[in-house]
């Protein structure tokens, strides 16, 4: 298995991965074409692809805000699951931030997510009950009057 840096050029590859993957949060336009290009020039160096074969095996989209790294996206290939492959994207994304000056990582997944929630309890991440997670569309705002 090989893991490297993701490029655009892997985008097709990587959206039938996660069409794949069941329960796979996406946003039609953050999680487009043009919306992972811009995502990637921003952290050109925080993201990757797993191959094996010439094939994907997993991806990892990881960014930052310059404080915090933060998790979007995690998926491994069905077929390919329990062999260390998330683990490896985790640790290169992890080694990564580190390198940039990033000292702690967040991510939102779903609570119904089983799978992907016991892996990261599994690697150490830890469940905050003291927050709220708030979502603003700016797509379908309305205008805020002050």
């Amino acid at each position: 298995m090989n893991i490297r840096v993701m490029t655009i050029d892997d985008y097709e590859d990587v959206y039938a991965l996660w069409l794949s993957c069941k329960g796979m949060g996406l946003n039609n336009l953050d999680d487009s074409k043009d919306g992972i290009d811009k995502f990637l020039q921003r952290n050109p160096e925080t993201c990757f692809f797993a191959e094996s074969d010439n094939k994907i095996t997993g991806v990892i989209i990881v960014g930052n805000d310059s404080r915090r790294g933060y998790i979007y996206h995690i998926a491994v290939h069905h077929d390919c699951r329990h062999n260390g492959i998330a683990t490896q994207l985790v640790n290169r994304a992890m080694s990564a931030l580190k390198t940039i000056g990033i000292n702690k990582t967040a991510l939102v997944v779903f609570e119904k997510n089983i799978t992907g929630n016991d892996f990261l309890e599994k690697i150490g991440f830890t469940v905050r009950n003291d927050l709220i997670y708030r979502n603003l569309s700016l797509t379908d705002m309305k205008r805020i009057d002050t």
